[in-house]
């Protein structure tokens, strides 16, 4: 089974993204609300995929994404944030993002986008 990390501010946020990704077979291993701690339970629990949201107290997404990577290039992130701004997204996959998702989202392009992240 495919362990996910889901690191954002918003509790109701996560646990929407918690049960769209258990009702299509993937384990949520851990969460976190803020970058800061998203960054100790990547490094605690190597999860397989990490969804980040931007916009969140303390470390941001994009500081927490750069440290994650810092730590484990090869980790496969994907941005989920409602920050659609253009300059944002390029800065996210300057940063080492592979992929982001504009909320609000559907479930299938979010299952779409993790499936397509572990074939590659």
């Amino acid at each position: 089974m495919n362990r996910v990390l889901i690191v954002d501010d918003a509790a109701f946020m996560r646990m929407a993204l918690k049960t769209i990704l258990e009702k299509n077979g993937f384990e949520v291993i851990a969460e976190a609300e803020n970058g800061e701690s998203g960054v100790r339970k990547y490094i605690e629990c190597q999860p397989d995929i990490v969804t980040m949201d931007i916009t969140m107290p303390g470390m941001d997404g994009i500081e927490a994404l750069k440290s994650i990577k810092a730590y484990d290039a090869k980790a496969k992130i994907i941005i989920v944030s409602a920050v659609g701004k253009e300059s944002m997204i390029k800065q996210a996959v300057m940063s080492g993002a592979n992929y982001f998702i504009v909320k609000p989202f559907k479930e299938d392009h979010v299952v779409e986008i993790l499936h397509k992240m572990l074939s590659v």
